[in-house]
């Protein structure tokens, strides 16, 4: 599954090995300059989750959609109404804590796609595009580990108007991860940057709300529009 599409003058930012580290889908590895991200917070998210699931069984093979904000606050029935969606997006969450919540939000749902979208927050804390660019090699390695069939789709980080100031640091990062997925039939890069930019190249704001930075109606039939093709 490759359907990437490219910016207007892309500029790839150097290579990016291809290489993926396997690990334990309950391990977590952090580098030194890490500042001991506390997981506990999320375990409100986490639980509701799990309530849920009791509550109302997930079938399995559904197209599962994980990360941020911009996917916790997605409404997936209304935009892939003839889709298994499942949504585990929890606010404010880097990707790291997708890759350690993964065996209680992701893998037990055995999903056929899991699309992730984060990033936008791990680059607004302060972490290099290089990081993210690495916690997306190990994610994709976590859900291998357990699941070598299913496919990834990175949904990329998106442009805003709270955010612009980091716009460089964003395209490095999304840059990066779409050269792995070039190599790797197996994962998507889903480039929903391109038609979020207006005539000026900068964020159209007809896509927000009011806050400069989560999405609108408007800006999800945007995202659905291009996402749709990979459901089908």
């Amino acid at each position: 599954m490759n359907m990437s599409t490219r910016w207007n003058s892309i500029l790839f930012v150097g290579a990016v090995s291809g290489g993926l580290l396997l690990m334990s889908p309950c391990l977590t590895v952090f580098g030194a300059d890490d500042d001991k991200p506390n997981f506990d917070k999320w375990e409100p998210s986490i639980q509701k989750f799990e309530e849920q699931d009791k509550d109302h069984p997930q079938p399995l093979k559904a197209n599962l959609f994980v990360g941020s904000s911009s996917i916790r606050m997605w409404q997936l029935d209304k935009s892939f109404p003839d889709s298994n969606t499942i949504n585990r997006g929890f606010g404010g969450s880097e990707i790291a804590d997708s890759i350690h919540f993964a065996e209680r939000i992701i893998l037990k749902h055995q999903p056929k796609v899991v699309l992730l979208y984060a990033g936008d927050n791990d680059i607004a804390h302060g972490k290099s595009a290089e990081r993210v660019t690495e916690d997306f090699q190990k994610f994709v390695a976590v859900v291998r580990k357990r699941l070598p069939d299913t496919e990834i789709a990175f949904i990329a980080i998106k442009p805003s108007i709270k955010r612009w100031n980091l716009a460089s640091k964003i395209l490095e990062a999304n840059n990066a991860i779409a050269v792995i997925c070039e190599k790797d039939a197996k994962l998507t890069y889903v480039d929903i940057v391109k038609p979020m930019l207006g005539a000026d190249g900068k964020p159209r704001p007809e896509l927000f709300l009011k806050d400069g930075l989560h999405l609108n109606e408007q800006g999800y039939q945007l995202w659905a529009s291009i996402v749709r093709p990979l459901l089908q």
